[in-house]
């Protein structure tokens, strides 16, 4: 019985792989997140396949998925890169800045530093793991409300620290 299962998975998995990685790669167009995406859906296919009740054919449940996939790939490195131009005094925005190329991210880490550590954890599994809110939510066994309020904060601190930036930027002990 294991032996038909795994054998139906393969074929599927060799009958649809090329279209929705093609699927998936006109949204995130990048070959790479595009393979990662179809190869995530079909780990995650195999788990829950006994729970799920596609209605439809396997092809239309799968391309969907995978658009809806390649959606939130592009949704959270959207986020990251709002993130990074909200934290990162750049070049253009004071030349002063670019003697120490090394600032933003030591600087960074300076300020991560400073967050209470449940607040960097979330932060750091949203940000850098890119993980949902959901996501974090049930691994830490808290409220997604708790990781909304978290993450908030976390922005708040940084947007407020902006000044430590760029004290720190001009070498001032200012703080």
């Amino acid at each position: 019985m294991q032996k038909g299962k795994g054998q139906k998975l393969e074929d599927l998995f060799k009958d649809n792989y090329l279209f929705l990685a093609a699927v998936a790669y006109s949204i995130v167009e990048s070959k790479e997140a595009a393979k990662d995406i179809v190869q995530d859906f079909f780990v995650w296919y195999c788990q829950k396949e006994n729970d799920l009740s596609i209605k439809g054919t396997f092809k239309s449940y799968a391309t969907k998925a995978i658009k809806n996939l390649s959606f939130q790939y592009v949704q959270k490195k959207k986020r990251k890169q709002d993130f990074l131009k909200k934290i990162d005094v750049t070049e253009s925005e004071n030349p002063l800045l670019v003697e120490n190329k090394n600032f933003n991210e030591t600087t960074l880490r300076k300020l991560l530093k400073r967050l209470p550590e449940a607040r960097r954890k979330i932060f750091v599994s949203h940000i850098v793991y890119d993980m949902s809110y959901s996501e974090i939510a049930k691994e830490n066994n808290i409220s997604i409300n708790t990781v909304k309020t978290q993450m908030k904060r976390a922005y708040a601190f940084f947007r407020s620290n902006m000044i430590y930036l760029i004290c720190c930027a001009f070498k001032l002990d200012l703080l």
